[in-house]
């Protein structure tokens, strides 16, 4: 079990740097999740099933989709139009495949072939208990993360948004006069 451990934490690891390194937003985007996906199988093996769940469901499925719809907003125009072309060329899907393969191996394993019990006890934690927790001692806590992602979603909406150069009503040029 220790060497999914480590095998998952590497492939963390590698993917978060390719998410700093990349100057490809989209390509950023696809190691992140790949990162989130490892750190998943991580609290799997861990003993955590239900924080491993939502890890793959909160983080890499809603919040990945809010960040899509961020690069989405910045319309970047025609140079990111040309680098969004590339992304269908198999050397960009490579190293992401690869390092999903591991992960989806990794999970074969503990699914299928792992036995149970020479392992340690899984303690399975209910939907009250989470948001016992979460709207309990956390609440605080919930409550920023709610206006940091509103916040993004407003930045991003600003950033995106096509700037228009308007003129003094005096000093706007008449196209009809110029015809």
């Amino acid at each position: 079990m220790s060497i999914i451990f480590y095998l998952a934490s590497l492939i963390a690891f590698v993917s978060t740097a390719m998410v700093v390194t990349r100057k490809n937003a989209v390509h950023a985007l696809l190691y992140l999740i790949v990162s989130l996906l490892a750190v998943s199988v991580i609290f799997f093996i861990s003993g955590a099933p239900f924080v491993a769940a939502l890890e793959v469901i909160v983080y890499a499925g809603a919040i990945m989709v809010l960040f899509l719809f961020g690069i989405m907003m910045l319309n970047l125009g025609k140079d990111s139009a040309d680098a969004e072309a590339k992304l269908l060329s198999p050397r960009a899907w490579i190293l992401p495949a690869i390092l999903c393969m591991v992960l989806l191996a990794e999970l074969s394993y503990v699914f299928f072939l792992h036995d149970s019990s020479t392992g340690g006890t899984v303690r399975l934690i209910d939907a009250k208990e989470v948001s016992d927790s979460l709207f309990g001692r956390y609440v605080l806590a919930v409550e920023l993360t709610g206006i940091l992602l509103m916040a993004g979603i407003v930045g991003a909406y600003h950033i995106g948004k096509e700037k228009r150069k308007e003129y003094h009503r005096y000093l706007q040029v008449n196209e009809e006069e110029h015809e």
